[in-house]
């Protein structure tokens, strides 16, 4: 009985081992894709492209071209920048922000309260974009 009990104890400590192990590794790999790692906040998705400012502004502007937007109203800054449009009936948001040297942070909004599939969407055409120019 006192044998069953200790070997309960060893299996259930190394799936705990393991299971962090594995949780580890996940981590690590989200920890090192850098850019492709998206924080969604308060309805805005953001994520940070490796390029210069001007680059990522006109795949922003790409984009909205190519998904047919309309009542289009970019706003250029020396360090940042807003592009709203409608796009299917829906306002959207571009908040272009330099961080770094070739480092750009982009937040997309998609209607009141955001939507993360169709701002995932965005986003992928951006980086679609960025790779052609």
């Amino acid at each position: 009985m006192k044998n069953n009990k200790y070997r309960l104890m060893v299996c259930l400590f190394v799936l705990f081992l393991l299971s962090g192990c594995a949780a580890l590794v996940v981590g690590g790999a989200a920890v090192g894709a850098g850019t492709g790692t998206y924080f969604y906040i308060n309805g805005e998705l953001k994520t940070d492209y490796i390029a210069s400012f001007d680059k990522v502004w006109n795949a922003c502007e790409k984009t909205v071209a190519d998904m047919r937007g309309t009542e289009v109203q970019p706003v250029k800054e020396i360090a940042k920048g807003t592009i709203t449009a409608t796009i299917n009936d829906e306002k959207v948001k571009f908040e272009i922000t330099y961080r770094a040297k070739n480092q750009i942070t982009v937040g997309i909004r998609v209607g009141l309260v955001g939507n993360k599939l169709s701002s995932q969407l965005l986003h992928d055409r951006i980086a679609d974009n960025l790779s052609k120019i």
